[in-house]
């Protein structure tokens, strides 16, 4: 099932999400319809928040070379903790509660998190350039942070001012 992902600046955007405690059928339910609506909203990571379920859970599907993203690439990460950070790497980002807008975000370039499956399994992952930023933004959001909260202080000033201005042209509508 597709769920409406809400967007900035809906305040449940900067909750921090609660660990999640039971590995079931309704987990297993929210992680199957989060896939759904990244897919049709043609992302590359959701996280529950972003669908207004405050659980620690998120999921990231990079595309491959032909920019084809593939189910069996799926990563659903629940409970994740960053362990370990190197590096310093520069990317572009968007997010879908921010839509339409993209801005640089600087990172750790290589990240080690220890997380747990949709069966509660305990798991570990290395990751480097694209992977590394999309978790660490998805993270973010469990935290209750946005990327554009990263942005130096004139570019966020000059968002918020896009913002507001796009805005007030969809209400006149």
């Amino acid at each position: 099932m597709i769920r409406q992902i809400i967007t900035y600046p809906d305040k449940r955007l900067f909750m921090r999400s609660n660990e999640v405690e039971h590995f079931d059928q309704e987990l297993h339910r929210l992680l199957d319809d989060m896939y759904e609506t990244m897919r049709a909203k043609n992302g590359i990571g959701l996280a529950a928040i972003q669908v207004a379920v405050p659980l620690r859970a998120l999921i990231i599907n990079l595309p491959d070379e032909e920019g084809n993203q593939h189910k069996e690439d799926l990563l659903e990460i629940i409970n994740p903790k960053i362990v370990q950070s190197k590096g310093s790497i520069v990317y572009t980002e968007g997010c879908l509660s921010v839509p339409e807008y993209y801005e640089d975000v600087e990172r750790s370039e290589w990240v080690r998190v220890e997380y747990q499956d949709r069966y509660g399994n305990p798991k570990s992952l290395e990751a480097e350039g694209l992977l590394a930023v999309a978790l660490q933004h998805e993270m973010d959001h469990l935290d209750g942070h946005l990327f554009i909260e990263k942005l130096p202080y004139l570019k966020r000033k000059k968002f918020e001012k896009e913002w507001k201005k796009k805005a007030r042209v969809k209400v006149k509508r």
